[in-house]
């Protein structure tokens, strides 16, 4: 199938934002393979000393919109064919690191524990590509596993322009560490095209992002993007090779967990013909409900379910 490349710069990215009334920066088939670009982050976190930093993200810097809080996207990418009411397959089929050095701040008033630091904390981390490590300040090698906080379409055209910062229906900041090269998300779409962006990349990050901030970095990321029009959901959902993902991004945690799991109730229903009973009982006896994340405004939950428990 054809492959397309987004490069990252000023007329592809946009700061902080979803709006469905953004143009498309490419458009292409159902099917087709797109290779996007992403930068993350502002000024204030560039490394000094000898570290790659990717020329574009200075005009970026200098040359977009930053009135939206929120995260530089890369998009959107619009699919020929996609219609509201439909879903888009989103095949992650690469993510690569696009620098050596990443991120990590904590910031009062922000995260999980918004009273307990009270100063700022800017971490540069080296990341080596080769050994697939990153170097901690006190010595600890962590291995990375590179993921897209945030991948999304756009969102309803009557909410407007929304920050990044929140996820909802559309998916965007989902910072489910989960979704790494070789995974399927799976997108209601709300707008013709669909208009796919992502960004916020992650060298790595633990289930809750509690400091607020990943190991953020710059990725590349290689997608191959499918309308389905044999798919009716409304919410997304993901898959890897081993398990079922459904999601719930909510205020409150409580009904995050409960989005999750009555869409894991449908979802073996539709793959494996449980009643709801059934399906209750097993989610209680081998779902797993995680927490995404807790720092997103909408917070995040998802139950996750092995695909060979549903083999019939």
């Amino acid at each position: 199938m054809p492959r397309h490349h987004v490069p990252a710069s000023a007329a592809t990215c946009a700061w902080g934002h979803f709006d469905a009334a953004r143009e498309p920066v490419l458009t292409v088939d159902s099917g087709d393979t797109v290779v996007i670009d992403t930068v993350n982050g502002g000024p204030e976190v560039l490394p000094k000393g000898d570290f790659h930093i990717p020329p574009e993200i200075h005009e970026i810097h200098e040359r977009c919109d930053r009135s939206t809080p929120g995260h530089i996207l890369t998009g959107p990418v619009a699919v020929r064919g996609a219609r509201p009411g439909q879903v888009l397959e989103v095949r992650i089929l690469d993510v690569s690191l696009r620098q050596d050095w990443g991120y990590n701040v904590i910031r009062p008033l922000a995260g999980t524990l918004p009273y307990d630091f009270e100063e700022s904390r800017l971490l540069n981390i080296p990341l080596d590509a080769a050994a697939g490590t990153a170097r901690l300040p006190w010595g600890l090698d962590l291995p990375l596993r590179p993921f897209f906080g945030v991948m999304g379409v756009a969102p309803p055209k009557g909410w407007g322009r929304i920050s990044s910062i929140q996820p909802r229906a559309h998916a965007g900041n989902i910072d489910n560490k989960e979704l790494v090269a070789g995974t399927i998300l799976y997108l209601p779409i709300f707008n013709d095209g669909a208009l796919f962006s992502c960004g916020d990349g992650h060298g790595a990050q633990g289930d809750g992002e509690v400091c607020i901030t990943a190991i953020e970095t710059a990725l590349q990321g290689t997608f191959q993007l499918i309308v389905r029009d044999d798919l009716t959901f409304a919410y997304p959902r993901a898959e890897t090779p081993t398990h079922h993902i459904t999601m719930g991004m909510d205020p409150d945690l409580d009904r995050c967990a409960e989005m999750a799991l009555r869409d894991m109730i449908v979802l073996l229903g539709e793959t494996a013909g449980l009643s709801r009973y059934d399906a209750y009982t097993l989610c209680s006896l081998a779902g797993d409900l995680r927490i995404t994340q807790t720092v997103n405004g909408c917070k995040g939950v998802h139950m996750m379910m092995a695909k060979d428990l549903l083999r019939r």
